[in-house]
């Protein structure tokens, strides 16, 4: 089995988990939430690298970079998936199989919130189901690159 590293990326208040909104986004913080993607990445015996960013820059550049280091990307890319056609055409440019999550259910939210530029790009979303949205994002992601090779 080859293994896998996969590029995990938090968009924008990410960093925030744990304080802001818990009844929508959860107690956990984002070290919590990336401690579990960890332990799950070694299950499925693969790797993570993981970023958080509030500037939307980093995270293209970050995409940029992840071409021939990573064989896929998890991202939530919170209020940046509603806004963002940089990180769409950087997720195009690169290639790279990726699976959009989120921790709320975004078409339950505000309107403005339906709309997601990152999926038409992605192979698949995750959202409504809290911490759980990025542990199935990486299961699926892991089997679709193993089924892929």
């Amino acid at each position: 089995m080859l293994p896998l590293n996969i590029l995990v990326l938090h968009g924008p208040n990410l960093n925030m988990l744990g304080l802001r909104e818990p009844g929508i986004y959860g107690s956990l913080s984002l070290a919590e939430i990336n401690r579990l993607l960890e332990e799950e990445a070694s299950k499925l015996q693969a790797s993570i690298i993981s970023l958080q960013s509030n500037h939307e820059g980093v995270l293209v550049d970050t995409i940029h970079e992840a071409l021939g280091k990573h064989q896929g990307i998890l991202i939530n890319a919170g209020a940046y998936t509603h806004t963002s056609v940089a990180l769409r055409d950087a997720i195009a440019a690169v290639n790279l199989p990726t699976v959009e999550v989120h921790l709320s259910n975004i078409y339950r939210r505000e309107e403005f919130r339906h709309h997601s530029y990152i999926s038409p790009v992605a192979i698949g979303q995750i959202s409504g189901f809290g911490v759980q949205s990025y542990l199935l994002g990486l299961q699926a992601l892991v089997h679709y690159l193993r089924e892929k090779s």
